[in-house]
């Protein structure tokens, strides 16, 4: 013990019932530690003896060893929780030995079990009535993360960082049940950026007099990208792609170049998005704004069995469609007249798994279709492509050919946070976010309203279903009536929000301030940093709203399908931290197949000229062999078969399902069951 005693920094005494804790301490390691009893006696109290204790067992030593440690220690301090009078007594008894202790403030956790852990007003965790030291309670946070299920590295830092900036330990839990404590929910804000660029005067530009009154009447000065766009040509029938956020203006300019075009009898206006509802959407826009000056249709998926009410008109001045829509068409040989102007939306889309290789297809059937005798005899086509997040701009530009407009200005900042919540938690989360949001207007007087963002139709109906304030669901199934009604009625504000799947979260116009996240994937599949920052980019208008405003709910320890190998507390801070990824389109295959036999549908001998100057890299000599030896060419001519599989967009395997099908007399129904089921798995 005494050589113990000259090694001992510090002796710690803390109340233990009537007896006290004694801890030894040098370096911050704990020595020893043990158990003192007092005794009274006429000159005050004395020490009777100290048990000092070692795992399970105890070890009695003699009043006199105490004495000589503490007089050995280099000081002394006794717990600031001691009580007055417990504190008197050990007070009384150092004194009798001319003695000098410190009361100091420490963790109760960490004196209760014999350790010294002093705490200042910096390093206090506050938690039921008490504080206690930062390791304590992150010991604390991880017991309470692991009764909430597993959690991520990145999402438990998330939790001690907040634990050791807010130092409550209560208020940081509380977010594991989908608490909504602004301060600790807030993970950053996007800041509201404005680039210098001088804006283009409207009665400046030398457009046909019906355009150019049309803009007049509405603008007095074009947007900053509109006005980079129209100084490099966008007027002048330069080929461009376009990146610039959401709500900037990037429509407008392909409005510009293909109407005026079209007044200028310089050929058709095709405008190309990847999905029927925002087709439909851009349809009844450009009915709304030049139908008095041209003629407007629409050709979408559908349009393979019907012409959506008779909407499609090949001779139209403008063609609005899907991408599937238009490539239908030149698949089966239709004639889409002089295309003077194509403008390609959303066409980071070139880097989705499912649909980019079809884009890329696309757009280099429809040059050859130009190419061919489709385009005007005044000039080549004009080509625009539209987006709002591309990470490799420089390069896509490139490839395509065409100029690069980049511009980085957000309209108003956005902030984004992140709290947790399980399946059931999260509606009520969503109840109040919703709620909160529409009871405020904004300085422009408008209601805040929100877009919620889920992973599948049945929980749009739950969740809209369950809101306390009036919504609607919002996707693929319901048939075009439903969804203009829900778009106008949003637009109308009679709607606080909408909950929609992220699958139509591409351009759907919905001038909503607040995001929600009810769910990170999309189907089966994660967002990527790109998805992520197309849809919080919905978040807040310059002309209705001052702020966007994003929540992330997150399910720690969830997934959707159990080929996802990252849980959605992963996901959620590989997102927010994430660089957006490059627009890269990668062939597979099937997906080679599939395009090398749709080329050579549409440019017979001519296909290895469309496959060699798409995006991504397409092994066409592979590509080949697998279509005769599959029969679906003869020579470098589709046979019946090959027609009807392109015809049908099938992929190489969907179409030996179905033919398997077809030969064992199987009913059409079940055929289709086992194409949904084999899509499953």
């Amino acid at each position: 013990m005494s050589q113990q005693a000259a090694q001992v920094e510090t002796l710690f005494l803390h109340e233990h019932g009537e007896e006290f804790r004694v801890a030894a301490h040098r370096d911050g390691e704990r020595l020893f530690h043990g158990i003192l009893e007092l005794k009274e006696t006429d000159a005050g109290p004395r020490p009777r003896r100290l048990r000092v204790k070692d795992g399970t067992s105890e070890e009695l030593r003699s009043p006199d060893q105490f004495v000589d440690l503490a007089r050995r220690a280099a000081r002394i301090r006794v717990s600031e929780q001691t009580a007055p009078l417990a504190r008197e007594r050990i007070r009384e008894m150092l004194d009798a030995y001319q003695i000098e202790a410190k009361v100091v403030r420490t963790c109760r956790l960490c004196a209760s079990d014999g350790r010294y852990s002093p705490i200042t007003s910096e390093t206090a965790i506050e938690t039921d009535d008490e504080t206690i030291c930062p390791e304590c309670a992150r010991q604390q946070l991880d017991r309470e993360l692991a009764f909430k299920g597993s959690i991520s590295g990145d999402a438990r830092d998330r939790l001690e960082e907040l634990l050791l900036e807010v130092q409550d330990l209560d208020r940081v839990t509380n977010l594991l049940s989908g608490q909504l404590d602004p301060d600790l929910t807030k993970f950053d804000e996007i800041s509201a950026t404005v680039d210098e660029v001088d804006p283009v005067r409207v009665d400046s530009l030398d457009l046909h007099p019906g355009m150019q009154e049309h803009l007049e009447s509405r603008f007095e000065t074009l947007l900053p990208v509109q006005s980079l766009a129209v100084e490099h040509g966008a007027t002048e029938g330069r080929d461009q792609l376009v990146v610039s956020a959401t709500a900037t203006g990037k429509t407008l300019i392909g409005e510009m170049a293909g109407i005026d075009r079209v007044l200028n009898n310089k050929g058709t206006m095709l405008f190309l998005v990847p999905l029927v509802a925002l087709a439909n959407q851009k349809y009844e826009q450009f009915q709304d704004r030049y139908g008095d000056m041209v003629d407007v249709s629409l050709r979408v998926g559908a349009s393979r069995i019907a012409d959506e009410g008779g909407r499609f008109d090949p001779e139209a001045d403008v063609i609005v469609g899907t991408y599937e829509g238009i490539d239908h068409a030149l698949r089966t040989g239709k004639d889409l007249g002089t295309v003077g102007t194509v403008v390609i939306d959303e066409v980071h889309t070139l880097g989705e798994d499912e649909r980019g290789h079809r884009l890329d297809g696309l757009i280099s059937r429809l040059k050859y279709y130009c190419e061919s005798g489709g385009a005007p005899d005044s000039g080549d086509t004009q080509w625009i492509y539209l987006s709002a997040t591309v990470g490799n701009p420089g390069q896509l530009a490139d490839q395509l050919r065409a100029t690069l407009i980049e511009f980085e200005e957000r309209p108003v900042p956005i902030e984004r946070h992140v709290t947790f919540a399980d399946g059931r938690e999260k509606i009520e989360t969503e109840k109040k976010l919703v709620k909160r949001a529409f009871d405020n207007k904004s300085s422009k007087g408008y209601r805040g309203q929100t877009i919620i963002f889920t992973n599948s139709r049945r929980r749009c109906h739950q969740i809209s279903r369950k809101l306390e304030y009036s919504s609607a669901p919002y996707h693929a199934g319901l048939d075009n009536r439903k969804r203009q009604r829900v778009e106008r009625q949003f637009a109308d504000q009679d709607l606080a929000a909408v909950v929609t799947t992220a699958a139509l979260a591409a351009g759907v116009d919905f001038p909503a301030s607040q995001v929600i996240f009810d769910s990170l994937a999309m189907g089966i599949e994660w967002l990527t940093v790109q998805e992520f920052s197309q849809m919080l980019g919905r978040a807040g208008r310059p002309d209705y709203h001052d702020k966007g405003t994003v929540y992330m709910l997150v399910e720690p320890d969830c997934s959707y399908h159990n080929s996802m190998e990252m849980t959605e507390d992963e996901v959620a801070f590989k997102l927010l931290k994430g660089e957006m990824e490059p627009v890269i389109t990668h062939y597979d295959e099937g997906a080679a197949v599939e395009e090398t036999l749709a080329n050579v549908t549409v440019a017979g001998k001519e296909a290895k000229r469309l496959n060699d100057r798409m995006v991504g890299e397409v092994p066409t000599k592979h590509a080949l062999g697998k279509l005769l030896e599959y029969e679906f060419i003869d020579g470098l001519s589709p046979t019946p078969l090959g027609r009807a599989v392109t015809r049908h967009f099938l992929a190489p395997d969907e179409s030996f399902q179905l033919l398997d099908g077809i030969r064992k007399g199987q009913h059409p129904y079940e055929i289709v069951a086992d194409m949904e089921l084999r899509d499953e798995h």
